[in-house]
């Protein structure tokens, strides 16, 4: 099946540190009975038409949150075909300005180290940039 055979989506993501324990990241599990249900990601989703991937992702991140974001550079992108979905995965430095992160749309929320997210099952997308965070080669300061 060719690319063209499936929907495309661009999917914004959020590299949110721990504001208390260096070297952790904010990330989110699926909920049940959603495509790739009970999988760990990062927050974030998919950009709507007419938004700009900064706005997407500060607008997912209070819908999915409950938080407000501030949104800086982008770290990572890659492109990753799913059985019914081709999609590119941009990851941006993140940083919450307002709220505490509280699962309104996940079944789960946890700050982590690259290595405990390792032994998640994340979504197939993820997991170059999971590599990634474990090598060094994306960080937050």
């Amino acid at each position: 099946m060719s690319n063209a055979a499936v929907p495309r989506a661009r999917v914004v993501a959020a590299l949110i540190a721990d504001p208390v324990l260096p070297g952790r990241y904010l990330v989110q599990q699926r909920l049940p009975g959603v495509t790739r249900a009970l999988l760990w990601e990062f927050p974030g989703g998919k950009v709507e038409p007419g938004e700009t991937d900064e706005q997407a992702l500060v607008r997912e991140c209070r819908e999915e949150l409950g938080v407000g974001l501030v949104v800086g550079a982008r770290l990572w992108a890659c492109e990753h075909r799913y059985r019914d979905l081709f999609l590119e995965l941009l990851l941006h430095a993140a940083k919450i300005r307002s709220g505490t992160p509280i699962a309104l749309k996940a079944n789960d929320l946890r700050y982590l180290h690259p290595a405990e997210m390792k032994r998640l099952p994340f979504c197939e997308a993820d997991l170059p940039l999971l590599d990634a965070l474990v090598c060094g080669e994306i960080a937050l300061l």
